[in-house]
This record gives structure tokens, C-alpha cells and sequence, in this order.
């Protein structure tokens, strides 16, 4: 099988190298271009990105409540004794920028396990759950490495937390007006800590990814080369395109 990403063998960036992955803007759904302008962190959720001052301020009325829960859930998890398997207290923290510098690979991962090319309907059943494993390294790149890959009931995630699954339904509602299937939920775990990653997906017509078998394989690649340049390959009428 052809390698998943246009830059799959390519060389892992040296240790100085910054690099980022795109974020998308909640508010207005621009995407990122870093090289023009970077986009900006909630400070209090760390998960939610904007474009704009402007967008930040008008988003603030309905993402107020999941970004204070999200803050205090930070904040205890900071506090706790995670075990010595984990014995950073910045692990709840790091595990945000992990998921914020990864959302394009875990987004094209959590859409290759659900199949949703094939079979849409399993964005409103299932979720991708990604348990990681905690390395204490200098560098936040070589952080985290993936230990296993679950594909579980949405109501896994959705269950346990009656905020983040109201933020989920709020997301929902929203990509399905603009003609979305629906919100693509993914579950980041380390230890005892957790992080969800909702996605709002297009219609499989407006996807072109290739369909893959191997995105376990890949996403462990990425993560583990301490890459952040995924770009996967997309088969149109117009020939191979790559990002």
C-alpha cells in the first residue's frame, strides 16, 4: 500500500525546528496560515483556537461555561498525585498542546476509523478513543507516544460529562446547518487525564482522503516521530493532491 501522507519518510524535524499543526478558527471556521498570522488559545480552555480578537469576543457568550469547566478540570488535575507512571503535574497541560499541535492528524485519523467515507451514520454512534503514553522529555514534541486505538460508543465520552456533551450537541447543530454530517468526537486519554476533541465534518462528497486501513499505523508514526507536517494524500478527478 502507498504510504498514507505525501511526507511520510521524510526526515523528523531536528530538535530546534518549530513546527505547527493548523488550527482551525471555533467562531468564523477559518483556517490557519501560519506564515501570515498565528492564531491565538483560548488562555482559559487551552483547546479552543480563534483567528481574531473579534471572533474570540463574540464566541465568548456560548463558550464561557465549557471553557471555565475545562479550566477547573486543568486546574485539579494540576493539584492531584497522577501516580509515578505520571508524576508530571503539567501532564493535563501538555496533553492540550497535544492535542491542539496534532488536530489535523487526529482528525484524519478519528474520520479514518469511523469509516465515515463509507458509512457517515457512525459519526452519531461511535468515537475514537487514543490512549497515549508519558514520556519525560525535554523536548514537548517526544512527549507522548500512542499506546493503543479503541473505537468505542459515543456515549463513552458523552456520558460522563454533561457540559462537554451539551458543547458536542452545540457544535452539532451548527455543522449540520452548514450541511455537515455531524461532529466527530475524539477521546485523548493519558493515565488518568483526558482530553476530547470534537471535529465538525463536511459531507464525504466535499472529502477527497484516500480511504485507509493503516491510520492506527500512521497517527502512531507521526506522533512518535515528533512530526507535525501530516499531509494526507487525497485521489480527485483532477489527479493526486496532497493536504
Amino acid at each position: 500500500m502507498a504510504p498514507a501522507a505525501a511526507n511520510y519518510y521524510s526526515a523528523p524535524p531536528h530538535a530546534h525546528q518549530k513546527q505547527r499543526g493548523y488550527r482551525i478558527c471555533d467562531t468564523c471556521g477559518a483556517v490557519e496560515n501560519p506564515v501570515a498570522q498565528k492564531f491565538r488559545l483560548c488562555g482559559g480552555c487551552m483547546t479552543t483556537q480563534y483567528c481574531s480578537t473579534e471572533c474570540q469576543k463574540s464566541h465568548w457568550p456560548s463558550h464561557k461555561t465549557i471553557c471555565q469547566h475545562t479550566a477547573a478540570q486543568m486546574s485539579g488535575a494540576k493539584q492531584q498525585a497522577i501516580g509515578p507512571a505520571y508524576p508530571d503535574e503539567n501532564l493535563a497541560k501538555y496533553l492540550r498542546k497535544f492535542t491542539s499541535t496534532h488536530s489535523s492528524l487526529l482528525g484524519w485519523a478519528g474520520f479514518q476509523a469511523l469509516q465515515l467515507k463509507r458509512l457517515p451514520a457512525n459519526i452519531r454512534q461511535s468515537a475514537l478513543l487514543i490512549e497515549l503514553s508519558y514520556n519525560a522529555h525535554a523536548e514537548s514534541l517526544y512527549r507522548f507516544s500512542v499506546a493503543n486505538t479503541h473505537i468505542v460508543s459515543r456515549t463513552f465520552v458523552t456520558s460522563h460529562d454533561p457540559l462537554v456533551a451539551a458543547d458536542i450537541s452545540r457544535r452539532e447543530e451548527r455543522c449540520r446547518r452548514s450541511g455537515g454530517i455531524g461532529t466527530l468526537v475524539i477521546l485523548v486519554q493519558c493515565g488518568g487525564i483526558s482530553q476530547v476533541m470534537p471535529v465538525e465534518v463536511d459531507p464525504p462528497s466535499k472529502i477527497s482522503w484516500d480511504p485507509r486501513d493503516d491510520w492506527a499505523e500512521v497517527l502512531r508514526h507521526f506522533v512518535e516521530s515528533g512530526r507535525t507536517d501530516f499531509k494526507p494524500i487525497s485521489t480527485t478527478a483532477r489527479g493526486v493532491v496532497y493536504g
